[in-house]
C-alpha cells in the first residue's frame, strides 16, 4: 500500500511541483528525477474472483460498448471502465481491479483508491499544479524522468474528471501513460493505463478509450 500513502501525502500538500511542465507529445523536453514509489504485481484469489464476479453483471449495467472492449464494473465500489477485449484481469498490489495484456509487459490499467474528505477533484487546487505533484511525487520513481504532455477536464452527470498524459524515462526503456482521477463516495479513484514508450504511437487512440470510459457512480447503503 506504499504507493496509496505516498499519494494521500501529496493530496495533503497540495504543492507546486516546480520540476514539471507541460509540453506537447511533439516537442517533449525531459524533466527532473524525482521521488516516488512504484508498485508490483502480486496474486490475490480473492480479488480475482471478486472482479470476475463484477464482470458477470457488467453486461447489465453498461451501455454502448465500443467493439473490441469489455466494460468492468464495480457497483460495490462505485466505479466503471472500458478495457481492451483480449486483456486478461490480474492483481496490482494496492489497486482494486486491473487488466493486462496477455502477451506484452508493461499493458495494463488499474484502478485504485483511497478515502478523502474532499467532494470534487478541483477541491485539490488548480488542475495544472495538482496534475504536476502527482506525477513528480507518486507516479514517478527514483530512477525515472516524468514529463507532462496534455490535461483535460470533463463533467459527467455533475462529477468532474481529469485525464492527463504523461511520461516516465528510465535508462534503457520508457512508460507512457494516460491517467483520470476523480472524487466520490468519499473517495479519491485514480486510473492509470500504461504501454512501453515504443509502442505508445501504435496503441494511443485505443488507450484513450479507456482513460476517457472511466466514470464513478454513487454507493447505494
Amino acid at each position: 500500500m506504499a504507493s496509496l500513502q505516498n499519494l494521500i501525502c501529496s493530496v495533503s500538500k497540495q504543492l507546486v511541483a516546480p520540476n514539471c511542465a507541460v509540453t506537447s507529445k511533439l516537442n517533449a523536453s525531459p524533466l527532473s528525477v524525482v521521488n516516488a514509489s512504484s508498485s508490483e504485481a502480486t496474486s490475490d484469489e480473492k480479488n480475482v474472483t471478486r472482479r470476475r464476479l463484477a464482470l458477470l453483471g457488467a453486461g447489465a449495467l453498461a451501455t454502448e460498448v465500443p467493439k473490441n472492449y469489455k466494460s468492468y464494473v464495480d457497483s460495490k465500489d462505485g466505479y466503471s471502465y472500458l478495457y481492451p477485449a483480449d486483456w486478461r484481469d490480474f492483481d496490482f498490489l494496492g489497486h482494486d481491479s486491473a487488466f493486462k495484456d496477455r502477451n506484452v509487459a508493461l499493458q495494463c490499467v488499474r484502478v485504485g483508491f483511497i478515502p478523502t474528505t474532499k467532494t470534487d477533484i478541483r477541491d485539490l487546487g488548480p488542475m495544472d499544479e495538482a496534475i504536476f505533484n502527482l506525477v513528480n511525487n507518486v507516479y514517478a520513481a527514483p530512477n525515472q524522468i516524468p514529463t507532462v504532455y496534455d490535461m483535460q477536464e470533463r463533467t459527467v452527470d455533475g462529477k468532474n474528471y481529469w485525464t492527463f498524459e504523461y511520461d516516465l524515462e528510465a535508462p534503457g526503456y520508457g512508460v507512457s501513460a494516460f491517467a483520470t482521477v476523480a472524487i466520490g463516495n468519499g473517495r479519491y479513484y485514480t486510473l492509470i493505463v500504461t504501454a512501453n514508450e515504443r509502442r505508445w504511437s501504435r496503441l494511443r487512440n485505443r488507450l484513450k478509450v479507456v482513460a476517457d470510459s472511466f466514470k464513478l457512480s454513487d454507493l447505494t447503503a
